[in-house]
């Protein structure tokens, strides 16, 4: 079989004289190897990098990127691994680090970092993905956090199987660019009218770019998704649907009474596809978002309810996938503490 493609080292942009500095890295690392070159002590290590939980793997090629750009010598090195968007379980070893441990001390908090972050939100979205199946999953998350963490992240959702990002620093690995909709802001600039608003959206974006326009700012998508579409005619290409989870739709008030109104319910999707079917807009699609986590889409897909897209947020940045580092091995022969044995795994390939 032939060998999977890495990405380049050079498209991460990292600040390597800083890293190699041990600018980011935990103090006891830094010192460590400053110990190790003051005694020239240069024993030949294994270190072995694994996670507790079974996840989807991310951040492997950005590891791989800080190891061969920071080490005091990549060439002194051999290193193992697995690729991103592997499925891996507890324990298992997803990256072998052999070499004088003194090249690549300072490095440690480094790559357990890229790779608990990556992890989280591959596994996340990974998980996300498949309770969609075979519906489409848009990677809305970007304004919850940090922006510096948005190429990884857009990445690492990426080979998850999302299937769209919402900014270009997202999708920038794969030479992509970010997608979106007619956003709440230029409605309101155009003085609440979602119609007028979504009208210079197309006249304006390219006719490349589908045009889905969010339909709550009145709270009435029934009356808002029909109004947009009689307006764009075959040039919309959906409608969205982002309800407040404090709100009852103007559509759904007069059914209440056996299930949970509020927000982006099942009965809203359905009121919408109603009626935008029956007025011949059989063709448009619906996308929803607002609060939707992989319990959510779950529920909504046992449900059968008339849904083409999922626009995924926050949820796709909870939980914990960490990693841990461990020596194993000293010039050949055992040297791991208690209970952190060397466990090679002959998944790992040579990393060029």
């Amino acid at each position: 079989m032939p060998k999977r493609e890495r990405l380049d080292p050079s498209i991460f942009h990292l600040p390597v004289d800083k890293m190699r500095a041990g600018y980011y890295s935990d103090k006891y690392f830094v010192r460590a190897r400053e110990i190790l070159l003051a005694d020239n002590y240069r024993p030949r290590v294994t270190m072995q990098v694994f996670g507790k939980t079974h996840a989807f793997l991310g951040g492997i090629d950005e590891a791989i990127a800080i190891l061969k750009l920071c080490a005091l010598e990549w060439s002194d090195l051999a290193v193992r691994a697995l690729y991103d968007g592997d499925e891996v379980g507890p324990w298992e070893t997803v990256l072998e680090i052999e070499g004088p441990y003194d090249a690549f001390a300072h490095l440690e908090t480094l790559y357990l970092g890229v790779l608990a972050r990556r992890t989280k939100v591959g596994t996340n979205t990974r998980r996300v993905v498949e309770a969609a199946f075979p519906k489409e999953v848009m990677f809305f998350p970007a304004r919850h956090d940090h922006w510096l963490v948005q190429t990884g992240d857009g990445y690492a959702a990426h080979i998850a199987g999302a299937i769209g990002v919402s900014t270009d620093a997202q999708a920038s690995w794969w030479g992509n660019e970010g997608v979106g909709t007619v956003p709440h802001a230029l409605i309101g600039v155009y003085g609440g009218d979602t119609v007028l608003a979504t009208q210079r959206f197309a006249e304006f974006i390219p006719e490349a770019v589908q045009i889905i326009s969010l339909v709550d700012f009145e709270n009435d998508c029934v009356k808002t998704s029909l109004a947009v579409a009689r307006a764009l005619g075959d040039r919309l290409y959906g409608v969205r649907l982002d309800t407040s989870e404090l709100l009852v739709d103007e559509s759904v008030q007069a059914q209440m009474g056996h299930f949970s109104p509020t927000g982006v319910c099942p009965q809203l999707v359905h009121n919408v596809r109603s009626a935008l079917d029956d007025e011949g807009f059989d063709g448009i699609k619906i996308i929803v978002s607002g609060g939707f986590s992989v319990e959510k889409i779950e529920a909504f897909e046992a449900e059968g309810v008339p849904v083409d897209a999922y626009g995924v947020g926050s949820s796709l940045f909870k939980g914990r996938f960490d990693f841990t580092g461990d020596i194993v091995l000293k010039d050949g022969q055992p040297c791991a503490k208690v209970g952190r044995e060397y466990r090679p795994n002959p998944r790992l390939e040579l990393v060029g």
